[in-house]
């Protein structure tokens, strides 16, 4: 895979990842069923420090995870689009919102996780896992 490419809505934030995602997931907790207004956020998990913003920087709501750990959710101050995860419990990977990437093409999902909090009348893919909590660091 080349580069990953995307950005929000609006245009004022953009960035690209040279690394290989790490996972992609389909994230069912109670936090990104709020920031998305839907039932659920995928995500695809990057190597930290491999995100670079080239142009615009994103604004952050600092949150706290079940583990009590911080959480810091960026996202465009102009649009609003969420763009980013960073999760302390998990210090070797950022969470991208999928919606902002680019090129969607390549995406699948491999995981289920936070399916103790998924919605009921959410039908889940059988045949990948479903994560009570966390994804395996």
């Amino acid at each position: 895979m080349e580069k990953i490419h995307g950005q929000c809505l609006c245009g004022a934030i953009r960035y690209t990842s040279a690394a290989a995602p790490l996972m992609t997931a389909i994230c069912h907790c109670k936090h990104c069923q709020r920031q998305t207004g839907t039932a659920f956020s995928i995500v695809v998990a990057v190597p930290k420090g491999s995100l670079v913003f080239e142009t615009g920087q994103p604004a952050t709501y600092q949150d706290v995870g079940d583990s009590g750990l911080p959480v810091f959710r960026r996202f465009c101050a102009n649009c609003g689009s969420p763009i980013v995860t960073e999760v302390d419990a998990m210090p070797t990977m950022d969470f991208l919102k999928a919606g902002t990437l680019d090129d969607t093409s390549w995406l699948k999902p491999q995981m289920n996780i936070w399916c103790t909090s998924a919605q009921p009348w959410v039908k889940m893919d059988e045949s990948i896992p479903c994560i009570a909590g966390n994804p395996p660091a």
